[in-house]
């Protein structure tokens, strides 16, 4: 592959639509686009000035292909930085097709995934962030992802990284020049101006890193299972926060065998619900592996929400000693008994957010509520059939978001290849926090900074490598 060449391809979704676009970049780009495009005004493409759209026909020979819009950006005034044409004709699969294969057979390449945008990074239209917050501003499916993505494309991440290593790479600068003057003791480097940078950017790289959580959480949503004993609604809250019959809802016991797994959005941020196999005693094989999976599931989410069947303990919490009341305390589920689960869950997923939720208080009176909201601390109420307590929840799990950062519009990490990055800067930078402390030579402090320069430089692309952009790039669709 050379860079050299000129590229085609579909910059729109393939398949049928209004219309369709499909971008030409290189050298040969308005060359190649003007001896196929005719204007209606009989202008040439190669004589109009740069971002301007022109009404005419592509043509094979004499052959009318379609009626299109050629949109005309010169370099370097274009998002790739060369001569960019596009061709907004109509969205049928044949006239796409037919347009594309009659600018490969004169003279372009079809272009590879993320071509344009690669070029656009070569050409130096962005950094290598910048290049990533493309893809994944493509990919954002919420408000916050979104937000994110828009913040990187921005800059807002590469010019605090471009900030930190330009003052270091100016110390590093000082403290080469000393070497070059050893014999003389010479010290360039105020070492107490140095001492303080190192403390600054010790403290920017470890808020980056910790920011990483929740860049990750709010760029790929956040995994909520739902889970407890069979038949306690779990399917009916999962359909009534989707507001759509996802799960199948039945009396029998053991329905749903197999995670049911859906996405919505609450307040900006996404939520991936997980519908789970109950759990119980079982020796049904098939149900057996629904609940191990149950358990993988609880270990992969963030949040988990043990929902509770309220009418099934509510008599548990009467005195009565009545023979009748005793027949059904035989069916019904002991209130210490519930206890004892929740607080299994809960230690045996420490780490995990969870959220306590009596469902089908719509069948409890007020005193019956209020005895079992005073027997479980924190927990919450919930009608999945009808819908009582649904926008509660959802509020409920908003408040678990750490959306601060992002109202505040800090920086934040969301690319799992820039926190690797910065943590390997960090161990480097810390280096020289020792080296200095222990009043190590200049050129022994030189080969710390050097190699954490060599991190920043790698965020940003300053230091680069073929291997690396293939393996960014690659992740990209086709057209951008």
């Amino acid at each position: 592959m050379t860079h050299q060449e000129t590229i085609v391809a579909l910059a729109t979704p393939a398949g049928a639509g209004a219309i369709a676009v499909i971008r030409l970049s290189g050298k040969e780009a308005i060359t190649i686009a003007s001896g196929l495009f005719h204007s209606i005004h009989a202008k040439e493409l190669a004589k109009q000035k740069t971002h301007t759209v022109h009404l005419g026909h592509i043509k094979d020979g004499e052959r009318v292909i379609d009626e299109v819009l050629a949109t005309v950006f010169k370099n370097p005034h274009s998002y790739t930085g060369e001569d960019v044409v596009e061709f907004s004709c109509h969205g049928s699969h044949y006239i796409q097709q037919e347009i594309i294969q009659l600018c490969l057979r004169n003279g372009c390449r079809m272009a590879s995934p993320g071509e344009f945008t690669l070029r656009a990074f070569l050409n130096g239209k962005m950094d290598l962030s910048q290049a990533e917050a493309v893809a994944d501003l493509i990919a954002s499916d919420s408000e916050a992802s979104h937000q994110l993505a828009i913040q990187q494309m921005r800059g807002g991440f590469s010019n605090e990284i471009k900030r930190l290593r330009e003052e270091l790479l100016n110390f590093a600068s000082l403290i080469e020049l000393e070497l070059d003057f050893a014999e003389e003791d010479v010290e360039f480097a105020n070492r107490e101006e140095f001492q303080k940078l190192i403390s600054k950017i010790t403290k920017v790289l470890k808020r980056l890193i910790d920011s990483f959580a929740t860049g990750n959480v709010l760029k790929n949503g956040i995994p909520v299972a739902i889970v407890g004993e069979p038949n306690v609604g779990k399917s009916t809250l999962l359909n009534a926060l989707l507001n759509e019959e996802r799960a199948i809802v039945s009396d029998i016991a053991g329905t749903t065998r197999d995670a049911i797994e859906d996405e919505i959005t609450i307040g900006g941020i996404g939520f991936r619900f997980i519908d789970t196999a109950g759990i119980r005693e079982t020796t049904d094989t098939i149900e057996g592996l629904g609940i191990q999976r149950t358990f993988q599931k609880m270990e992969q989410a963030q949040v988990v929400i043990y929902l509770f069947d309220a009418s099934v303990v509510r008599l548990s919490l009467s005195k009565s000693d009545d023979s009748k009341n005793d027949t059904v305390r035989q069916v019904q589920r002991d209130i210490s008994i519930l206890k004892q689960d929740i607080e299994k869950v809960r230690n045996q997923f420490p780490q995990k957010s969870l959220v306590v939720l009596a469902n089908k208080v719509d069948m409890l009176s007020e005193e019956e509520i209020n005895e079992l909201a005073s027997q479980i601390e924190g927990l919450h109420l919930l009608s999945a059939k009808t819908g009582q307590g649904v926008d509660a929840l959802k509020k409920v799990l908003l408040d678990f978001v750490n959306t601060g950062a992002l109202r505040n519009n800090e920086t934040i990490v969301t690319n799992s290849r820039h926190y690797d990055a910065l943590l390997r800067a960090l161990e480097e930078i810390i280096k020289v926090q020792e080296g200095i402390d222990s009043g190590l030579s200049g050129d022994l402090l030189a080969i710390d900074i050097r190699q954490a320069l060599y991190y920043f430089g790698e965020i940003t692309g300053e230091i680069t490598n073929d291997d690396l952009l293939g393996n960014i790039f690659a992740n990209f669709c086709i057209g951008k």
